[in-house]
């Protein structure tokens, strides 16, 4: 456990003019990702590194703990056909003493606003830093199998949102005016006595935003690559689009394309008036009312499982661990309050329309990767991005739903060792699934293939190439809403 104050000094990023951005090194600017296959290497690796011994009788060990029986499979590592699309072996996660250790911290950005914070991986000092932010509801627990996978080979950092998980305040915003109302039941926040540090205090997307840039500013102190899953996937666009030199790059994983339904201030002034409250403290009394009602159903642990079972598409995946921190969460008594206030908030000051253009023309490298069966952010909106940002690679996982990292871990943390692999070799090593210069348009479709806990499992993924019609769209929505959400084992 480690504290980190916001009186750390700050590191000073120098703006680079757009047109000068490339990647050289560890800079501070972003680049684009070429997707045109480079030259072909004659060696394939499994992972992050294999060993064979030809005494071994024919059997392949892959580093981190991935065994093939097949030694020609193994240096295949080429696709091969399995019924119509190509199969592939991809690692499993690693276990034990071979997983990335985690280390937690608390960074106090302002007086009683203090983050909550994992990482892992710092050992590899000239590695690139990985930023994980969360989706609404969850936290830093949602990234563990990233933090101990991906962390043997990047600095990985994740965090809670102000106003979320363990980055709840810890003191009343707004203390009860009387003893008879205070109690162990008591809900903080609905009290009518603001407290200074919480003037102006409300859980926006543009608070989290800046909560982000202040993160990497003072505590990593250099650019990151910033990967967001729901609504974090829209704070790591808001903020790549706003700060352009502390980011190399974005990954959106089932990214919200909208949050807040009240005009932003700053944007629409006038209209913003209309509204008499915004999200701020102290709640008004309507609204505490409202909030007691709903946060008893909310927060019912029924809710929350049938939520789960909502958005995950396994129903064998164990969520055990998700479920328990939830529920700690919603037992904070500040949870109530703060949902309230981010359910109230107005929308950011920029959309994530917006934010996607900025980035496009900014040349931050940009990579989707989605959930085909999540029922909230459907599969058409994952193509409606890549339609606007068409150099960017779109995989399209299933059985997966609205938290792939969490639920295919072993597909999301090979996938993104690829594109990161390609974009900080500015193009030289190509991304998952390129190997023919025809996918990047016409796209490719294959099975990944891996062991988790002793047992084969298998999902499809689905490049989607530069070329999307209408039909791929109007095609992709319809299958995803009758498609077999079996999870392929054996």
């Amino acid at each position: 456990m480690e504290v980190v104050s916001c009186s750390h000094s700050r590191l000073a990023f120098h703006q680079t003019p757009s047109s000068a951005w490339w990647f050289r090194g560890n800079g501070l600017g972003p680049g684009h990702a070429k997707l045109t296959r480079p030259r072909r290497s004659a060696i394939l690796c499994l992972g992050t590194g294999a060993a064979s011994n030809p005494g071994d009788s024919g059997k392949v060990q892959a580093s981190r703990g991935f065994y093939v029986s097949d030694v020609d499979a193994a240096l295949r590592g080429i696709p091969t056909k399995a019924g119509e699309i190509e199969k592939m072996i991809i690692p499993g996660l690693p276990e034990g003493p071979e997983s990335s250790v985690i280390s937690t911290g608390f960074w106090e950005w302002k007086p009683k606003l203090t983050v909550y914070y994992e990482k892992s991986g710092m050992e590899n000092s000239k590695a690139p830093s990985v930023l994980f932010l969360p989706g609404f509801g969850v936290g830093t627990f949602h990234y563990e199998k990233q933090l101990k996978d991906l962390g043997r080979d990047y600095k990985v950092w994740t965090m809670d949102f102000l106003g979320q998980g363990m980055s709840l305040p810890r003191e009343d915003p707004t203390p009860n005016n009387t003893v008879e109302e205070l109690g162990e039941d008591a809900f903080w926040g609905f009290g009518q006595e603001l407290q200074p540090w919480a003037e102006e205090l409300v859980y926006s997307i543009d608070l989290w935003r800046d909560q982000v840039q202040h993160f990497i500013e003072e505590v990593i102190r250099e650019p990151v690559f910033i990967v967001g899953n729901s609504l974090g996937g829209f704070v790591a666009l808001y903020l790549a689009a706003s700060s352009p030199h502390l980011v190399k790059g974005v990954t959106l994983l089932n990214a919200t394309p909208f949050w807040g339904f009240l005009p932003n201030p700053a944007r629409s002034p006038w209209l913003s008036k209309i509204f008499p409250w915004a999200g701020t403290f102290p709640l008004p009394s309507f609204v505490r009312k409202l909030t007691e009602t709903l946060w008893q159903k909310i927060s019912d642990p029924r809710s929350i499982q049938g939520i789960l079972k909502q958005v995950y598409a396994d129903h064998s995946t164990n969520v055990d661990n998700v479920f328990s921190r939830i529920i700690e969460t919603t037992q904070h008594p500040a949870a109530a309050a703060s949902f309230a206030s981010i359910m109230c908030a107005p929308m950011g000051q920029i959309s994530f329309e917006e934010a996607l253009s900025r980035c496009q023309r900014l040349g931050i490298p940009i990579s989707l990767m989605y959930g085909r069966e999540d029922p909230w952010v459907r599969p058409i909106w994952g193509i409606k991005v890549k339609r606007q940002v068409p150099e960017s690679p779109y995989y399209e996982i299933s059985p997966a739903g609205h938290c792939p990292h969490d639920e295919v871990p072993e597909v999301i943390n090979y996938l993104l060792r690829g594109w990161l692999k390609n974009v900080e070799s500015e193009g030289s090593i190509e991304i998952p699934f390129l190997e023919e210069p025809s996918y990047s348009e016409d796209g490719v479709s294959r099975e990944l293939e891996f062991l988790r806990e002793g047992s084969k499992k298998s999902v499809r993924v689905r490049l989607f190439g530069s070329k999307i019609s209408l039909w791929n769209q109007l095609s992709s929505f319809l299958k995803s809403g009758v498609s077999n959400t079996r999870v392929i084992s054996r």
